[in-house]
């Protein structure tokens, strides 16, 4: 089912965190970007190889290569943008993707949202609020952190206008492929590509290049051909809750009321939404250990 697949995207890449968060703090981030898509650029090589030899493939890697710009995209201008802002006020600014989707989709593809809908999209932004904290930082840092969120929004939008004429695993091998091709090339530029050394940071590398990558890329290319993208956008807001959760079960992280009840409201956005995903999802926040609040 293409709901349950999304949600347990959003699972993997909420896991992952803790393990960036650890990887990065010793290994240069644009590297770890470049060897973590030659990770899952390697892992669907061979079955997008067999595919490409029983279907057309060359108008599917076009597409993939813009979708693949604009994750580039918004991974360096979020990057960038952390250099002059908090990590919270990034957070949050990111999360707008979830509010910029429904609006890059009327202009986009005229595609009409239902009240229900804006109502599950204002619950996750007010939700992100809570959860991130009102932005900090500097204007320019939330502007460049911004721009990052319209790309994601744009890529969302875009995955729903290819996925349904383009092989999903075409999409997502030449999507990772360029991501692969601007990070090296950054990094080569920075001088910070190097042979990764340790077990922290491998496991890191594969748990994100196979599963956060290779398999969250595909399941997106295959779901959107059968969800909407406003629909995608707010299963895709659950990520920053099992980031929470999984902060705290994982990394010792302090969340306290105005975190755990920000969950709780992204939560009740995806319930309105997708009500499937509701109520099978509900007992985790609930029933999450709550830390107090440092400070």
């Amino acid at each position: 089912m293409p709901l349950i697949a999304l949600v347990f995207v959003t699972v993997v890449w909420g896991l992952t965190f803790v393990q960036v968060k650890d990887a990065v703090a010793v290994y240069p981030m644009f590297a770890f970007l470049a060897v973590r898509f030659a990770i899952g650029s390697i892992a669907l090589f061979p079955f997008a190889l067999v595919r490409a030899r029983r279907r057309p493939w060359k108008r599917g890697v076009v597409a993939g290569a813009l979708l693949g710009l604009l994750v580039a995209g918004a991974y360096a201008f979020q990057t960038a943008g952390l250099m002059h802002t908090t990590v919270s006020g990034s957070g949050f600014v990111t999360g707008l993707y979830v509010v910029l989707t429904p609006l890059l989709a009327l202009v986009m593809l005229r595609r009409r949202i239902g009240r229900a809908t804006w109502l599950a999209v204002a619950l996750s932004g007010f939700g992100f609020a809570m959860l991130s904290g009102v932005p900090q930082g500097s204007r320019s840092g939330n502007a460049l952190v911004l721009v990052s969120a319209l790309l994601w929004a744009a890529q969302i939008v875009l995955m729903e206008r290819f996925a349904p004429r383009f092989d999903p695993l075409i999409l997502a091998l030449t999507e990772m492929a360029f991501c692969l091709v601007c990070f090296t090339t950054i990094a080569l530029w920075k001088g910070e590509l190097s042979v990764p050394h340790g077990w922290m940071v491998w496991g890191a590398l594969l748990v994100t290049g196979l599963l956060a990558s290779a398999f969250a890329f595909l399941v997106q290319s295959w779901a959107q051909q059968r969800m909407s993208a406003v629909r995608t956008a707010i299963v895709f807001a659950l990520e920053p809750v099992f980031a929470a959760v999984f902060g705290v079960l994982l990394a010792g992280d302090r969340l306290g009321w105005l975190g755990w009840g920000g969950c709780a409201v992204i939560m009740l956005g995806i319930a309105l939404a997708e009500p499937a995903a509701g109520r099978a999802l509900r007992g985790l926040i609930v029933r999450a250990p709550v830390s107090e609040e440092v400070g």
